[in-house]
């Protein structure tokens, strides 16, 4: 990795973290476009950048942060099936972490389900808010988090879907799951370090600064992408994040099989 490189993961960290696009995907997309996918270190920066994003959500929300030990409670509810589901199938999901062919499809299938989402869940109780959200809605959209440990899928976009189905708003959705990532990307950040140290892995000084210039873009960039997406989701939906997603899927689809053979699931 060199120094443009990791500021162009950084970047598309930053734009992708919290939009329903699948950030992990558009890194693995990213650090293959570049050939250093399978390097170690790669891994680890795409994981350890996202601690820039999400401080973008506690600066936003500071406040919001501090509204009840109730809100942490429901937070923990919601972030415990990642963490049993991690665990358990931590291996499996590493090797799916270096499949392009899997963002692929499934950046296709979840383009089709953000066509439809607005449809489905068309009826929310427009006086829920974050504060008001039950334990058991918590649960449940902790458990759609779940479905964004295969690449692709997209954290954000699973929870915002998740908190829909439970009659939520697409606003009050949305800021639950940025609230939700706060610990979700703390535990992964934290879990991946934990696994390079165990294996010997020792940063050498231009991969130190790397994290640290990631880092700060990718804080930079997310503090821009939520104030716009907040607003952009309200107004207009999710349609034009499912063609994107559709789009980009048949085009990565059609690379693999007729142009330049992806990395195979």
């Amino acid at each position: 990795m060199n120094t443009l490189q990791a500021i162009l993961l950084a970047i598309i960290e930053g734009i992708t973290e919290f939009l329903p696009v699948s950030s992990t995907g558009h890194l693995i997309l990213g650090s293959t476009f570049f050939g250093i996918e399978h390097d170690p270190f790669t891994k680890l920066f795409t994981i350890v950048i996202q601690l820039g994003a999400i401080l973008s959500v506690v600066v936003l929300y500071f406040k919001r942060f501090f509204q009840s030990f109730d809100f942490y409670f429901k937070l923990l509810v919601a972030f415990i099936p990642a963490v049993v589901f991690g665990l358990l199938f931590s291996k499996k999901i590493d090797t799916l972490l270096e499949s392009p062919v899997t963002v692929a499809v499934s950046l296709l299938i979840g383009g089709i389900i953000l066509l439809k989402v607005d449809d489905w869940f068309n009826k929310p109780n427009a006086s829920e808010t974050t504060k008001e959200i039950t334990y058991l809605q918590a649960f449940k959209i902790g458990m759609f988090q779940c479905l964004a440990m295969i690449p692709g899928v997209s954290r954000s976009g699973a929870t915002i879907v998740g908190g829909m189905s439970q009659k939520l708003s697409r606003t009050t959705a949305a800021e639950f799951s940025f609230f939700l990532a706060v610990p979700t990307m703390l535990g992964a950040t934290a879990k991946k370090c934990y696994d390079y140290y165990k294996d010997g892995f020792v940063l050498s000084h231009d991969q130190i600064n790397f994290l640290i210039i990631g880092n700060v873009i990718a804080f930079i960039v997310a503090l821009l992408a939520i104030k716009s997406f907040i607003g952009f989701l309200t107004k207009n939906g999710f349609k034009i994040f499912g063609y994107y997603r559709i789009i980009a899927g048949i085009v990565l689809l059609a690379i693999h099989y007729f142009i330049h053979p992806l990395t195979v699931i």
